[in-house]
């Protein structure tokens, strides 16, 4: 069976293959690098987004880099790091929050002391194979997961986590920009000032003056108070479009049939109505927004030819969430034929719509803000962070919420094992464990599809860590992964890299 036992501490430090296992072999003393930033895919996009970051770092020199509740400063920690490659250029301010010399972060294997221990991304397409055995982690700084291998990596006991609400002001504002465009003609008023009025006056200021304001007939527009805005989905953006909607004297009918308690305490209660099925919004809303994540067989084509039938011939479509939630077919069948009037408004292309002058196409700007990317960063640092140090799992798309604060008396011994999701494994763990006079004073069992997750707090430090996890392995075959955390910084038990055991994704001999 391919396990793991890696302890990540060395420059250049590298996992080879010893009877069956993984082992990275370090000198105990040395002082880990400090962070490095550096993009590994440097397009001309990212070139230009890093001349802003260094601009903006250095603007900032001299202030609190900050961390998580986890972390406290780097002070003269001259330990082990946790070692994180990033994809992409991630905004300084998200890389401030790792403390230097606790944490060593690059988007260069090269520069890291040690194997990855986690990866950091934006748009990367990160592929299984740039995932190595040492990875504990996945964090992207944004909300979609599409460009992550989620399942195969579930199936490796990795989670994978997201920064959901922080660009949620970002994307609610361009949802608001995008009710005036649909409704006001602007940017077609534009294109006709400098198309069409600026050439055929030919830069004569008085005529030109004369048809701007004669030519304004052309572009007649609607206001949009009183009228009704259905948002299909209140989490955190959607949350965020109805207050807003609501103050521009919009009403607002809302759907979302798996509103969580947090989402629903960000509503307004009875200053807006929630239909009880999408029907019920189709036939009321005159624009819908939309805003649930994009499911393959649950919200693929939410919006199709029989959705469109049940809409007001005038109904305006704002998409910020993904393209393909809207059947592009669809929309043009319907514009082909007059039932549909209204301008679809996103920040995606579609093959059938591609030129259609009632689609309003924009680059994809939805989180393309520096507050939003700063955010996004800032909370994917903050949720690794606190995954490697406590073990606590927020925010992932794979992996059930897991909160357990210390236990007051527990050593510092806390074990965190990921298995298969099912039916025995949790009472193998515990009953293992007693076995081997290890006496727990705390636990959380959670599961999430095939995945379960459980958190224990010893009351001692086990003699050998190592042979323990070996032995639980052997003993419980269904444990994909699991690994020891103590006071990581202080160079005892679950210090960054050791004691982390993983079996063969494929769980074969």
């Amino acid at each position: 069976m391919l396990s793991t036992h890696v302890a990540v501490r060395a420059p250049r430090a590298r996992a080879h293959a010893t009877r069956g296992r993984v082992h990275a072999r370090v000198p105990a003393a040395r002082r880990p690098r400090a962070v490095v930033t550096r993009a590994s895919d440097a397009t001309d996009d990212e070139i230009e987004f890093l001349e802003k970051a260094l601009k903006l770092a250095k603007s900032r020199k001299g202030a609190s880099g900050g961390g998580a509740s986890a972390s406290a400063g780097a002070g003269s920690y001259n330990g082990a790091s946790f070692n994180v490659k990033t994809f992409n250029a991630i905004s300084p301010v998200g890389l401030g929050k790792f403390p230097p010399g606790k944490y060593a972060v690059s988007g260069d294997d090269g520069a890291l002391p040690g194997d990855p221990m986690a990866i950091m991304l934006r748009s990367h397409k990160l592929q299984v194979s740039e995932v190595g055995p040492t990875v504990r982690g996945i964090v992207r700084c944004g909300a979609g997961t599409n460009n992550i291998p989620t399942k195969e990596m579930s199936e490796r006991g990795i989670p994978v986590f997201n920064t959901p609400g922080a660009n949620a002001n970002a994307v609610k504002e361009l949802v608001v920009c995008s009710l005036l465009l649909a409704s006001r003609g602007i940017l077609e008023g534009n294109r006709h000032v400098n198309e069409v009025i600026n050439v055929e006056e030919n830069g004569d200021y008085a005529k030109i003056s004369s048809r701007i304001e004669k030519d304004k007939a052309m572009f007649g527009g609607m206001e949009i108070e009183g009228k009704t805005l259905g948002v299909i989905g209140l989490g955190a953006i959607g949350s965020r479009v109805v207050n807003a909607a609501l103050g521009l004297g919009m009403k607002v009918v809302g759907y979302d049939p798996v509103l969580s308690l947090e989402a629903a305490w960000r509503l307004p209660g009875d200053k807006m109505s929630r239909a009880d099925d999408l029907d019920e919004l189709f036939e009321k809303s005159d624009y819908i927004t939309i805003h649930v994540p994009y499911i393959k067989g649950v919200t693929h084509h939410l919006i199709d030819a029989r959705a469109l039938s049940k809409c007001k011939p005038g109904v305006h479509l704002l998409n910020f969430a993904r393209g393909e939630i809207i059947d592009g077919s669809a929309v043009r069948a319907a514009y082909d034929s007059g039932k549909l009037t209204g301008k679809y408004v996103s920040d995606f292309s579609d093959p059938d719509l591609m030129g259609h002058p009632r689609h309003i196409v924009l680059p994809h700007l939805g989180a393309s803000t520096e507050e939003a990317e700063e955010n996004s960063a800032a909370m994917a640092a903050e949720t690794m962070m606190d995954f490697l140090e406590t073990g606590t799992i927020r925010n992932s798309v794979n992996f059930p919420t897991t909160i357990l604060p210390p236990h007051k008396n527990s050593s510092g011994a806390r074990l965190c094992i990921v298995n298969k999701n099912e039916a025995g494994a949790l009472g193998e763990i515990t009953t293992f464990l007693g076995t081997q006079g290890c006496n727990i004073l705390q636990q959380i069992n959670t599961s999430r599809d095939g995945i379960a997750y459980t958190v224990i707090d010893l009351e001692k430090i086990p003699a050998d860590p190592a042979a323990l996890q070996d032995a639980l392995a052997k003993t419980c075959p269904m444990v994909v992964s699991s690994r020891f955390i103590g006071s990581v910084f202080n160079d005892e038990l679950g210090s960054p890299g050791t004691y982390f055991w993983v079996r063969d994704a494929t769980g074969s001999a």
